[in-house]
């Protein structure tokens, strides 16, 4: 991540948001999880935290992390940096003022 990180963690999230879109196997599950529709991702997209829960979705099942990674080409560690990035993520967003 470099000096734009909100915005490249932002796109890595769509990006992981895309593939898991494509898998008739992932995409149920992750509806499922999180109680949206298929036809309210887009507005869910727009939502804090829906990026960031996109990535901890990705981050908690190793074998769909390295197939993201395999697919996209960013490594492992880029995916779990970008997921502290946004709303959602482990890091400065859930710190308390």
């Amino acid at each position: 991540m470099g000096a734009d990180e909100p915005n490249e963690a932002e796109a890595i999230a769509i990006e992981a948001l895309g593939f898991i879109a494509g898998d008739s196997d992932l995409l149920p599950r992750f509806l499922s999880l999180t109680g949206i529709t298929i036809d309210r991702i887009r507005t869910a997209a727009a939502e804090p935290g829906f990026l960031g829960g996109v990535l901890q979705f990705i981050l908690a099942h190793e074998p769909t992390l390295m197939a993201f990674c395999d697919q996209s080409g960013i490594s492992p560690e880029r995916v779990a940096k970008a997921a502290r990035h946004l709303p959602g993520g482990q890091d400065e967003w859930d710190r308390q003022p």
